[in-house]
């Protein structure tokens, strides 16, 4: 197996690209990293656009590597990834709606985020044009006796983000899922081009709201990158301390939201005043339920004080108290196994083909986890165990966030009792000449990308954002098939991908 930073060793080094490296690449090469990604030797970390190229990142999770490999599309044309590796797909379209590049011999060339409603096509191109009308969107075609379609979205009943999800079925039974996103798109990407540090930062941490500690540290930690900048020590403990809080208030909701979408609501009622237990004391030791704008380029805003530390360890004692006694209800109640044992399985196949990450990856066999394998300090010298399924079913990504919930709880101790004294930022400065940067954190749903160029004002000239939910979404397509229609809601949430974090 060739290794990844050697298969790009002969293509020219862009120096200024940290902390892992970029290669600009000829077509030749491209498509023999598609080849590799296609024999599962690597995984695709992103794929996006940028004026006049594109850029993919490749992941090796046994060597601990990433690397980004760039090739110049002065044709304004690339070959396909996606001819070879098809969880390229969706990215592929989002880089021709986007920058007006096209994938060449492409399975899909359907628009993507571009519903035909923006007032210019390619928005973020060097050839930005007038928008036309747009066309209807052609769903795929399902053929067979006795199919039906059932149409449900894009909105939704009940506060939630939008999307259009399009069933083929055979009486219950869901012969074809197909997805329409989109509807959310924001034009993150666009804002962020030329503004400020403190602009972006906090657009980055509005890219997706429920990971909004985790994409704060993607973007502060590829901004340190690029301008080789160290925080205090005591910054890295906070920020994990953030995110380890935001971990434990999504799977408390989300393991609720499960059960109460199999009529089992009691469930849903204790986890959601956890959940809402783990806000309140987070607005009490940070200033905010969310924890946003709290994490910032060069550390942290802020400080954790006496009775902050007090609160937490409060608030953990209670969760270690009351959380054994909700899940030996959940373990011990037939009629909800019924509904999430064997319902919606993932196999551990597709999670490898799609590097799919977070409790969606690990419940399917998938064993990667940021924290671990990429660790970022503190996590370098903390101890936890990464939870690990092999059924890959809708009570197994329970099992691997209710795992994750005694795990988390486990680092906060960990934080509590290490956390260094001193101060929690360090200003930064500017360059002076055009610096890169990329970064890769685990967030509650898996694994977020964040890659970004500075100019030599110290502003954002280029930043991508990647959600582990472009990679997860087409699996859920997938693990559908063969339920019935009823389980969707179950199955859907089980996964719960990210609209926003997905439509950018």
């Amino acid at each position: 197996m060739p290794d990844m930073i050697e298969a790009l060793g002969g293509a020219a080094p862009v120096c200024s690209h940290l902390p892992w490296p970029r290669r600009i690449v000829d077509a030749e090469t491209w498509s023999e990293l598609a080849g590799h990604l296609a024999e599962g030797r690597w995984t695709l970390a992103g794929l996006w656009g940028d004026i006049g190229a594109v850029h993919m990142a490749l992941l090796d999770a046994r060597q601990g590597e990433l690397a980004v490999a760039t090739l110049e599309c002065p044709a304004g044309q690339f070959p396909s990834i996606a001819r070879h590796h098809a969880p390229a797909q969706r990215l592929e379209r989002t880089v021709s709606d986007l920058f007006g590049l096209k994938a060449v011999d492409a399975p899909d060339d359907r628009n993507w985020l571009d519903h035909g409603r923006w007032l210019v096509r390619h928005p973020l191109g060097a050839c930005s044009t007038a928008a036309g009308d747009g066309e209807p969107y052609a769903f795929l075609a399902a053929e067979g006796e006795g199919l039906h379609q059932i149409a449900v979205g894009p909105v939704h009943a009940g506060i939630i983000e939008p999307g259009h999800f399009r069933f083929t079925a055979n009486g219950e039974t869901i012969v074809r899922l197909e997805e329409r996103l989109g509807y959310v798109h924001k034009g993150i990407e666009s804002l962020m081009a030329g503004a400020p540090l403190e602009r972006t930062a906090r657009l980055a941490a509005r890219t997706s709201g429920d990971s909004t500690v985790a994409y704060s540290i993607a973007y502060a930690r590829a901004v340190e990158a690029a301008l080789g900048l160290e925080i205090p020590a005591r910054a890295h403990w906070l920020r994990a301390l953030m995110a380890e809080l935001e971990r434990v208030a999504n799977h408390l909701g989300d393991i609720g939201a499960v059960c109460n979408d199999a009529a089992f609501a009691l469930m849903h009622a204790h986890t959601g005043v956890l959940r809402e237990r783990v806000l309140r004391q987070s607005n009490a030791s940070f200033g905010h339920r969310l924890m946003m704008d709290k994490v910032i380029p060069g550390g942290v805003a802020g400080d954790l004080d006496r009775p902050g530390i007090d609160g937490i360890r409060s608030l953990v004692a209670t969760i270690r108290e009351t959380f054994p006694r909700l899940i030996a209800l959940y373990d011990n109640t037939a009629s909800l196994q019924d509904r999430t044992v064997g319902t919606g399985t993932l196999t551990h196949a597709l999670a490898l083909q799609y590097g799919c990450g977070g409790y969606a990856g690990r419940a399917s066999g998938r064993s990667f986890d940021v924290r671990r394998d990429f660790a970022y300090p503190p996590y370098d010298t903390l101890q936890f165990d990464v939870p690990l399924f092999q059924e890959g079913d809708v009570n197994a990504r329970l099992w691997v966030r209710i795992r994750e919930v005694e795990q988390s709880l486990g680092l906060i101790d960990q934080i509590l009792d290490g956390i260094p004294s001193g101060e929690t930022s360090v200003a930064v400065a500017r360059a002076g000449e055009p610096r890169e940067g990329v970064a890769l954190v685990e967030g509650f749903r898996g694994d977020i990308l964040c890659w970004l160029r500075l100019d030599p004002a110290g502003d954002v000239e280029r930043c991508h954002l990647r959600d582990p939910s472009w990679f997860q979404w087409p699996l859920l397509e997938a693990t559908i098939e063969g339920n019935i229609v009823a389980d969707f809601p179950l199955c859907n949430k089980s996964f719960n991908c990210s609209y926003s974090g997905h439509d950018l």
